[in-house]
This record gives structure tokens, C-alpha cells and sequence, in this order.
């Protein structure tokens, strides 16, 4: 089964570049002009990347990045024009997976489309796959993962050394966010952005009992493993050497 990539982008030639760099290689595309056409397609079908411009006539690639992390962690690379740090950062922190600078080589962004996904998902890129794909807010078995932890992203299960960890909503949301960018350290007000569909009306206490509970759980099963660091001041992230 191919794997399906979503392009969003208002310029027909970068997106016809892409889309045949990456229909060369195998993979099945969507095409989107619109960030709002792509949220209906991506609520209604399976998908297993995106490729997301930030700057679109309709809502800007930030936002749009929000709405579909609010719905589910499917990878997104963004496309931009800006080569700012701040930009690069910012979109990273948001939850996308890379981030690309036109201009640019769309066999680059192909190379990028195949290392996210045998990053994130354990498959090896259009044809041959290992691993199978994930859709927005149902995938099938969309896993991931440092070698310690596997998600299953269609029953919301998460296994810690091949045992399923008992979690309840946004412990398994907070804890899979860990798991896509291991070291990664993220604030709470991240957390809670990326996590929580209201987060205006959450307190940052509440991230921390989640945590605390989170530990708790990977502590009964792995008593030697401390797997979530706290760094002060800062924030918490995943152990990137388990």
C-alpha cells in the first residue's frame, strides 16, 4: 500500500515539483492550495505526512500546525521562505518534524519525506515499508519510537519495554509527544498547547500532577529508569538514551 503524502502549498509549480519528485518514488499525494481544504481531507482519510507552507492565503502554517496537532501527531515537514532561526525554532516547537527553506531541491524534500517517516512511524518510505501507516486522529498502528517505547495510535495504547502502560487521555497525549522528540525539552505552556484543546483554561500545575503520574507508572515498571528529566526553569523531556 502506498504511502499518502498531503501537500499544502499555494504555488503550482513548487507543489507539481513535489508532487512529482515524490510520485517518482512511490508515494500517493494530495494536493491543497488552502489550509482549511486540507483539514477536511485530513479528518476524512488516511494519511501519512504532511508538508505544510507556512505562509497560505487562508490561515498561516503556525496555526494550521496547531489545529492539526490538536487532532493528531502525524508528521509534518513545513516549507517556508523564511530562514529566520526564530521561525525554524518556533516551527519545531509547535510539533513539526522538519523544516525546509526554499528555494530548494524537491529530491531533497523527498529525502526529508522518507527520514521523517522511518523516524516516526518505523516505515522505510513509499515502496517496502516495515511499518504501517497512521491518519489523522486514527491511525492504524502509527508507532514510533526510541527503542524503549511503541504507540498505537488507533487503540491509544503506549508499551514501555513491550508492556502496555496504563494511561488516561492526556497522560497518553503528553507521553506520546515525549516519545516523537526524545531530549526534546519542552515548557509546560508548550505542553499544554500541544496537548490540550482549551489550554488557556488549564494551570500549569495541572502538567506537572500529569508528569508526576506519568513517572509514577514508567517507575513501577522499569524501577531503575528515570525516563522523563525535569530541567528547571525550563520544562521536562523524554531521556534520549533509552
Amino acid at each position: 500500500m502506498k504511502e499518502r503524502i498531503v501537500i499544502v502549498d499555494d504555488e503550482p509549480a513548487i507543489v507539481d515539483a513535489i508532487q512529482y519528485a515524490l510520485e517518482t518514488e512511490g508515494f500517493e499525494t494530495l494536493c491543497f492550495s488552502t489550509g482549511m481544504s486540507a483539514v477536511e481531507a485530513l479528518a476524512a482519510q488516511q494519511v501519512d505526512l504532511v508538508i505544510l507552507d507556512i505562509g497560505l492565503p487562508d490561515i498561516g502554517g503556525f496555526d494550521l500546525c496547531r489545529l492539526i496537532r490538536q487532532q493528531s501527531s502525524v508528521p509534518i515537514i513545513f516549507l517556508t521562505a523564511r530562514s529566520g532561526e526564530i521561525d525554524r525554532i518556533v516551527g519545531l516547537e509547535l510539533g513539526a518534524d522538519d523544516y525546509v527553506t526554499k528555494p530548494f531541491s524537491p529530491r531533497e524534500v523527498s529525502a526529508r519525506v522518507k527520514a521523517v517517516l522511518r523516524r516516526t512511524t518505523g516505515t522505510t518510505g513509499a515502496t517496502g515499508t516495515t511499518g504501517t501507516t497512521g491518519d489523522v486522529g486514527n491511525a492504524e498502528h502509527a508507532a514510533s519510537s526510541p527503542g524503549a517505547f511503541s504507540v498505537n495510535e488507533s487503540k491509544r495504547q503506549i508499551c514501555y519495554y513491550g508492556s502496555m502502560v496504563d494511561l488516561s487521555r492526556y497522560e497518553y497525549d503528553i507521553l506520546k509527544t515525549f516519545i516523537r522528540r526524545p531530549g526534546h525539552v519542552y515548557s509546560r505552556e508548550q505542553l499544554m498547547q500541544l496537548v490540550w484543546e482549551h489550554p488557556e483554561c488549564s494551570l500549569d500545575r495541572t502538567i506537572d500532577a500529569h508528569i508526576k503520574n506519568i513517572r509514577a507508572k514508567l517507575k513501577k515498571m522499569q524501577p531503575e529508569i528515570e525516563a522523563i528529566v525535569t530541567h528547571r526553569g525550563t520544562g521536562y523531556a523524554l531521556r534520549d538514551d533509552l
